[in-house]
């Protein structure tokens, strides 16, 4: 996932620029593929009301005395959900561009995944947006900050981007045109009107088209989508990685390569790629030393290290001697 998390990166910041999606070309379909599941991870989450540790950091789940395995876990789950938010920017981004894509990105957008329902659903459930304690929260610059009323009301990047998303894909003529506007289709969308508010409108005048096609959409049949007769392009890049290696390595061949590469991972560049900088387990101020058995619990100085060994003692025993199991069996092998 951390090499997930860089590529993602290094794709939001040059699919910003037209010339990248025109030099994409038919690739263009298989990131299309990649931000649709990464948005159904999205709309799956919502308000997730069960994940209650959304505001502690690292520091503080090591504390929970979590295993291995459940802090594994939740990494994985603050991983995804931040490139899931960075993919919703490169979807954006594609919809800036359409000028400068195949036919058949537009219409797998449009209705093969049905992006502007997906969104509709962002905009109705956000989960960057959440409450704990009757207080509001918002992920804001790849972190959770606590906002007043007032600011919550202030549009954050992340939403900008699904408006931006849903004012293309509803507004530019050619959607309209390719876009199968059912009626299950158009009763969702005419659920935006809602949520166009005069705060929203003063932050995004531009929206304010799309709230008039909103409003005669709703009284209007909408007309059958153009028929023209083209051939489709399919994305090959994942079906042609998954069919290349299916079935190719045993489970022993998997294990070892995963021990080869860990054995190359230098701890200090991982923690680079975290948005939130090591706390101190025991202050809570920013850390530079770690413990040097078990690689896993961060302190600002030898006092706070000294002083919490009694507590770190039995977990540090537990980490080290996985970590020594893990890499015999990968001698061995």
């Amino acid at each position: 996932l951390y090499h997930e998390a860089t590529v993602v990166n290094l794709l939001e910041t040059m699919m910003f620029y037209k010339e990248t999606c025109e030099v994409a070309n038919d690739s263009v379909l298989d990131l299309v593929d990649y931000c649709y599941r990464k948005l159904c991870f999205l709309v799956a989450k919502g308000n997730d009301e069960e994940d209650e540790d959304f505001l502690q950091d690292s520091g503080d789940v090591t504390k929970k005395m979590l295993s291995t395995m459940e802090e594994l876990e939740v990494q994985d789950g603050r991983l995804q959900f931040e490139i899931s938010i960075k993919a919703l920017s490169l979807l954006r981004y594609i919809t800036d561009h359409f000028d400068s894509v195949s036919l058949s990105v537009m219409t797998r957008i449009l209705n093969t995944h049905d992006i502007p329902i997906l969104l509709v659903q962002l905009v109705e459930s956000p989960p960057w947006t959440r409450k704990k304690n009757g207080q509001i929260y918002k992920f804001i610059e790849g972190k959770w900050q606590e906002v007043s009323f007032e600011d919550s009301l202030k549009l954050t990047k992340t939403e900008g981007q699904v408006w931006l998303a849903l004012f293309h894909l509803l507004m530019e003529r050619e959607c309209q045109e390719k876009y199968d506007l059912n009626n299950y289709r158009k009763n969702t969308i005419i659920k935006l009107r809602s949520y166009l508010t005069e705060i929203l409108l003063d932050q995004m005048p531009v929206l304010g088209e799309l709230q008039r096609y909103l409003e005669h959409l709703s009284i209007m049949e909408p007309h059958p989508p153009k028929k023209d007769f083209i051939l489709e392009q399919v994305p090959e890049i994942r079906e042609k990685l998954l069919s290349k290696y299916d079935g190719k390595w045993t489970e022993a061949e998997v294990r070892a390569q995963a021990q080869r590469w860990a054995s190359t991972y230098n701890f200090d560049v991982l923690e680079e790629l975290i948005s939130e900088p090591p706390k101190c387990s025991v202050c809570g101020q920013p850390a530079s030393k770690r413990c040097s058995r078990c690689q896993n619990e961060w302190y600002c100085r030898r006092e706070c290290q000294v002083g919490h060994w009694k507590k770190h003692k039995n977990a540090c025993d537990l980490l080290y001697n996985a970590m020594e199991k893990i890499k015999n069996k990968g001698e061995q092998l």
